[in-house]
């Protein structure tokens, strides 16, 4: 498995391929090396409910694997190679530029990647 940080640039529509397989395309931008990258992963069947609580332009971290198949052309006998990015898990994070500034002091009760909701109430201390 692999992983990566970015923002997430687009999502596609969730789209049903067969009546046993569905598949949902997004895009990511990595902007840590000197020249950025757009990759685009694809998540399937109930992966594709994960970015549905994610808004364009927050970041992300993927967690993926890499899928690789050869496809023999019938008509010329042409050998290719396809990849795929199969997103397995897909978390927000905290914007750092953005980070603590809800709350006077900056602080963001020491979550430094993802974000952690808690209804007020909720919290279930004696105090």
């Amino acid at each position: 498995m692999y992983s990566i940080k970015g923002t997430l640039k687009r999502k596609g529509v969730v789209e049903q391929v067969s009546d046993t397989f569905k598949k949902r395309t997004f895009v990511v931008e990595d902007a840590s090396g000197q020249y950025a990258q757009t990759i685009e992963f694809q998540a399937v069947q109930d992966r594709v409910e994960l970015l549905d609580k994610i808004a364009t332009g927050q970041p992300v971290e993927v967690t993926f694997f890499i899928r690789g198949r050869e496809w023999t052309n019938p008509k010329d006998g042409a050998v290719k190679v396809f990849n795929t990015l199969d997103a397995w898990k897909v978390e927000a994070l905290i914007d750092q530029k953005t980070a603590g500034k809800d709350k006077p002091n900056g602080d963001n009760n020491g979550a430094a990647n993802a974000e952690t909701f808690v209804a007020e109430g909720d919290d279930d201390l004696p105090f």
